[in-house]
C-alpha cells in the first residue's frame, strides 16, 4: 500500500518517546487491509470498533460482524487494497484518514478492480487504533469521449 500521510500530525509520549498519531493510525488501516486481503476474521475484528458500521460503494450497510463474516467467510475474497493521496486528520483518541483506494475483490467471476475515494475513522482504544466507521465511494462513472 503506497502513499505517504499528509495531514495534521499529533505526538504523543509513549514507551517508543514521541509517536506520530498520523503514522499510526495509517499503519492501522494496512494492518485492516492485511486482514482482509488475508482472510483473518481475528485480525481483522481486533482492528474494529465494537460499534463498527461500514457504507460501501453500492449502497450496502456492515455492523462489525456482517463485515467480518462478508469479507471472511462469503464468496468474496480479497486480492489487495491499495491506498494512495491519503491524508490523516488526527486528535489524540480520533483521526480520520480519507484516501483514494485500490480494492481489488473476487466476489466469485475473477478480480475486479475499483478506483474510488475512501473515508475511514479511527480512534484509539487503550493502546492500539481501531475503526469505528468508514465509507467507499462513489466509483467515478466513466465519461463518454
Amino acid at each position: 500500500m503506497a502513499g505517504a500521510h499528509r495531514g495534521v500530525k499529533h505526538r504523543r509520549e509513549g514507551h517508543a518517546g514521541s509517536v506520530d498519531t498520523a503514522q499510526e493510525v495509517l499503519e492501522a488501516a494496512r494492518l485492516r487491509a492485511a486482514a482482509l486481503t488475508s482472510g483473518d476474521p481475528q485480525e481483522l475484528r481486533r482492528l474494529l470498533h465494537p460499534q463498527f458500521r461500514w457504507f460501501t460503494h453500492t449502497g450496502e450497510r456492515f455492523d462489525r460482524d456482517t463485515f467480518v463474516t462478508s469479507n471472511t467467510e462469503g464468496p468474496t475474497r480479497w486480492d489487495r487494497q491499495e491506498l494512495t493521496e491519503v491524508n490523516v486528520v488526527a486528535h489524540e483518541r480520533t483521526a480520520v484518514l480519507h484516501c483514494q483506494v485500490v480494492d481489488a475483490v473476487d466476489h466469485g467471476a475473477g478480480v475486479e478492480e475499483l478506483h474510488m475515494p475512501m473515508t475511514q475513522v479511527w480512534v484509539r482504544d487503550d493502546d492500539h487504533w481501531v475503526c469505528l466507521a468508514g465509507h467507499a465511494g462513489p466509483v467515478p462513472v466513466p465519461t463518454a469521449s
